[in-house]
């Protein structure tokens, strides 16, 4: 018997998704070092929070939500301020999945 090959969309779209995937990295990066802290931390949260699945979606908004308490506490801007960002991605994911 023979063995299946993984079937790929069109040849060479596992490196072209590996290529996107490091562009994206290397953009939220270069974001996230060359902004404030607490712009920094609000944007790259919700720029990463609207990839989630929506199935995690409600995991990943206890956890902004914890991320909002903690970093408010500890007096960090950039840990509050990414729990803002991530609370708010998750919530529009939510409401969209309806």
């Amino acid at each position: 018997m023979e063995a299946k090959k993984p079937r790929e969309p069109f040849p060479g779209a596992y490196f072209a998704g590996l290529a996107i995937t490091l562009f994206l990295l290397y953009l939220v990066l270069a974001v996230g070092s060359s902004l404030p802290p607490a712009v920094s931390g609000f944007v790259v949260a919700l720029l990463l929070g609207v990839t989630v699945n929506p199935r995690y979606a409600p995991a990943f908004l206890a956890v902004g939500l914890l991320s909002v308490v903690l970093g408010y506490l500890a007096a960090d801007p950039q840990v509050a301020w990414g729990g803002v960002g991530l609370t708010l991605a998750e919530l529009a994911l939510l409401f969209w999945r309806r």
